[in-house]
C-alpha cells in the first residue's frame, strides 16, 4: 500500500524523566530546547506578582550539561498560605492569554483536589504552603508559557520515578511521595528506580499529569531539538529532565486499498466463518457481511474484503474457492488511517493490552483487546460491559485523557 502524508508538521514535546520532574526543571528543559528567555520573561511579567526574578544559568549534573532555572524572591513576596481562590485571582488579574490562564487554572485545581482528597477536606479549604508561594506560581505558569512558546500541540511523558524515603513538610515527617503528589500520580505510569529522595514534586506532577496527552513510551516523531533541565539536588544519578521537541504529520496517513466483494444468495450460513478466516489468513485488512435483497426478493449477502492492492487476486481466489459465487468484483479506494500501536496499561483488573491511535501526535482512541475483556468478565463473573467501561476509564486516566 502506498502511503502519503501531509507535508505540514505538528510540534510535539516528550519529557523523559529518569530522575524525576519539578516545575523549574520543566521550564529549564524547554529553555534549553530553544524557548526564548526574553520571551518567557516578557510573558511572566504579565503576572501581578512583584519581588521576584528569573535567574538562568548553565550547570553540570554528572556528565550532563543542563540549564538551571531559579526564581529568586525577596522575603516579603514569599507568601506561604494562599488558597486556590487566591491563585486563580492572580491568574485572572494577569494579562496572559486565555489559553495560558486556562491551563494554569487546571493545574492548580488538580493540585487542590489532590491535597483535599489526601487530607479529607475540600478544594476551597486547602491552604497551599510551598505550592502557594511566588516561586511555585511562576514555575507552573512559566512551564505553561514555555510550552506555548515552543508551539507544542501535544505533550507526552515517560513513566515517573516515584522516589522514596521521608521528607519534613508542613504536616510533619511524611513518606515520599507526599500524599498530594501520590494522589496526582494515580493512574499514571510510575517506576521505582531505588533512589531515596523526593524525585517528583507536587508542581512537577501536577503540570505533567494535567497536560499530558500520553504517558509511557515516546511517540514516533522527528526530533528537532533536545533540552536538559537541571534539578536542585545532586543525586546518585544525573538530576536532569530531558525534553525532546519534534514533529509529526498533522493528518492521518493516507493510502490506497482494494475492495473485493461478491453477492451470494445460495450458500449455507455455516460456511461464512471459514471463508472469513481464510481471507484474513491471506492478508485481508477487514472482512464484513452486508444483508441485501436480490432479484425475485431473495435474501442475500454481500461479502466484502478490504486489503492492499497487490492482494486483489489472492482475495478473489479465496472467494472463488470457498463460496458458491461465479463472479467477483473489485475497486480501488482511498482511505485515511490513524497511527496506532499496542501498549500495556494498568487497570483495576491488572495489566491489559490496549490499541491506541494518534492524530497529530495526540491520543484519540484507547481500546482494550476485547478477548481479554471477555476473559476477565468470565473469570470474575462480571458483565462484559462493566469490565469494558472500567478498563477504558482506567486507561484514559493513566494516559491523561
Amino acid at each position: 500500500m502506498a502511503e502519503e502524508r501531509s507535508p505540514c508538521p505538528v510540534k510535539v514535546v516528550y519529557f523523559d524523566c529518569p530522575s524525576g520532574a519539578a516545575g523549574d526543571m520543566i521550564m529549564a528543559s524547554l529553555l534549553d530546547a530553544g524557548v526564548s528567555l526574553d520571551a518567557l520573561r516578557t510573558e511572566l511579567a504579565k503576572l501581578p506578582l512583584t519581588g521576584w526574578e528569573l535567574v538562568v544559568r548553565e550547570v553540570r549534573k554528572g556528565a550532563f550539561r543542563a540549564t538551571k532555572v531559579d526564581v529568586e524572591i525577596d522575603h516579603h513576596a514569599h507568601h506561604h498560605h494562599r488558597t486556590l481562590g487566591d491563585i486563580v485571582a492572580i491568574l485572572d488579574a494577569s494579562t496572559l492569554r486565555d489559553s495560558i490562564k486556562d491551563k494554569a487554572r487546571r493545574i492548580f485545581t488538580r493540585l487542590a483536589d489532590a491535597e483535599a482528597r489526601a487530607h479529607g477536606t475540600t478544594r476551597d479549604q486547602v491552604h497551599f504552603h510551598d505550592v502557594g508561594a511566588v516561586d511555585a506560581i511562576v514555575d507552573v505558569t512559566g512551564g505553561v508559557i514555555a510550552l506555548e512558546l515552543i508551539g507544542a500541540r501535544a505533550l507526552h511523558v515517560s513513566a515517573l520515578p516515584i522516589g522514596g524515603g521521608f521528607v519534613e513538610g508542613a504536616h510533619g515527617r511524611i513518606p515520599i511521595p507526599g500524599p498530594g503528589t501520590a494522589e496526582l500520580l494515580r493512574g499514571f505510569p510510575v517506576v521505582d528506580t531505588g533512589v531515596k529522595a523526593e524525585l517528583v514534586t507536587p508542581t512537577g506532577a501536577a503540570i505533567l499529569t494535567t497536560l499530558a496527552n500520553g504517558a509511557g513510551s515516546m511517540p514516533a516523531m522527528t526530533v528537532t531539538s533536545v533540552g536538559y533541565g537541571a534539578g536542585t539536588r545532586d543525586l546518585e544519578v544525573p538530576n536532569v529532565l530531558r525534553c525532546f521537541v519534534g514533529e509529526v504529520a498533522d493528518t492521518a496517513a493516507q493510502e490506497t486499498i482494494v475492495q473485493v466483494e461478491t453477492t451470494i444468495d445460495d450458500m449455507s450460513p455455516q460456511l461464512y466463518e471459514p471463508v472469513i478466516d481464510r481471507l484474513f489468513e491471506v492478508g485481508a485488512l477487514d472482512v464484513f457481511l452486508t444483508p441485501v435483497v436480490m432479484k425475485r426478493s431473495r435474501p442475500g449477502v454481500v461479502l466484502t474484503a478490504l486489503g492492499p492492492p497487490d492482494l486483489a487476486g489472492a482475495l478473489a481466489r479465496v472467494l472463488f474457492e470457498e463460496t458458491t459465487t461465479i463472479g467477483v468484483r473489485w475497486s480501488e479506494w482511498r482511505r485515511a488511517r490513524l497511527d496506532r500501536e499496542m501498549v500495556t496499561l494498568t487497570t483495576a483488573y491488572g495489566a491489559l493490552p490496549f490499541k491506541i491511535s494518534r492524530l497529530d501526535g495526540r491520543i484519540v482512541t484507547v481500546t482494550p483487546e476485547f478477548a481479554d475483556v471477555t476473559r476477565i468478565a468470565r473469570d470474575k463473573a462480571l458483565p462484559v460491559r462493566e469490565v469494558l467501561e472500567q478498563a477504558r476509564a482506567d486507561a484514559r486516566r493513566q494516559i491523561g485523557l
